[in-house]
């Protein structure tokens, strides 16, 4: 086979698992830390793709679009913390999952009457809007490329956060012991109302940059949420780095599979989480 179209599809495994990275991270630390199963973060990235449709329709520009995208969604995922999510906290899973479940139908029901059922398509930005030749016959957009050192640029700037910075010290001890973090003076509820708001951003920002690549399209979201869950379960519950690793996997197993095995290709993702579960019950990075 051609070494140029692998390295192509190696590139589309790379693209594909840093995108999905980015979603995923947000739910990884909203479950993680939180302990609340938000089956409406798919939702919440549907969302996002649609808000670059409009605002790129009224600004013309997708970069715009986003750059005025990003504060209404972490606004959106405040007001949602606020009103819904901060009475789940000590709430069983399945009333955060009914809950959550009944916030899809909302969104998806607004979806429907705001934007219509029919799929839309988001230009890219005339700047970004052309490819590199690899061969006489062969080329890569140069977009996808951005998307990747965009993704990867949030995945270190995330890393550094929880890292090295107050905040990060404050959401992983919340993590840990959030009663003791409360005790010592630590404002929980602004603290997860942050943390909710930021997971929520990424979700809409992933839609963002996924909509001029997978156009916008109702069921978006369902179909992100399932393998986010995957990325989740495989990296270990509340690990950033295992997310950013399981979805580097899960990328370029899908798209490879999607090469080799075009019938088995999902079977191959799933397979792979079955997999790391044998090993690993918690996940590659997750705590037994």
């Amino acid at each position: 086979m051609d070494p140029v179209f692998l390295a192509i599809q190696l590139l589309n495994g790379i693209q594909q698992g840093l995108l999905l990275f980015l979603i995923a991270s947000g739910l990884t630390l909203i479950f993680g830390v939180m302990g609340v199963i938000n089956l409406a973060h798919g939702a919440f990235y549907m969302l996002g793709a649609y808000a670059a449709f409009s605002l790129t329709e009224m600004t013309g520009d997708l970069l715009l679009a986003i750059l005025l995208g990003i504060p209404l969604a972490l606004a959106l995922g405040w007001v949602f913390e606020r009103v819904f999510f901060r009475w789940l906290y000590e709430r069983e899973h399945l009333e955060q999952v009914l809950l959550t479940y009944g916030l899809i139908l909302i969104i998806d029901e607004s979806r429907s009457v705001i934007w219509g059922n029919d799929p839309h398509g988001v230009p890219v930005p005339d700047w970004l809007d052309f490819s590199i030749p690899l061969t006489e016959t062969l080329s890569y957009p140069v977009y996808r490329l951005a998307v990747s050192v965009v993704c990867l640029a949030l995945a270190g700037a995330m890393a550094y956060v929880l890292g090295r910075t107050r905040l990060g010290m404050r959401i992983r001890a919340g993590e840990a012991d959030r009663e003791t973090v409360a005790a010592l003076g630590v404002d929980i509820g602004t603290l997860y109302a942050v943390l909710f708001a930021a997971g929520i951003g990424l979700a809409a920002f992933g839609g963002m940059l996924a909509a001029p690549i997978e156009s916008v399209f109702p069921g978006m979201g369902e179909q992100v949420l399932i393998i986010s869950f995957v990325v989740v379960v495989i990296g270990g519950i509340g690990s950033v780095k295992g997310a950013f690793l399981a979805a580097l996997a899960i990328g370029l197993v899908d798209v490879f599979g999607q090469v080799f095995l075009p019938q088995f290709a999902s079977v191959v993702v799933y397979g792979l989480m079955a997999a790391v579960l044998i090993w690993r019950p918690a996940g590659l990075f997750g705590r037994g």
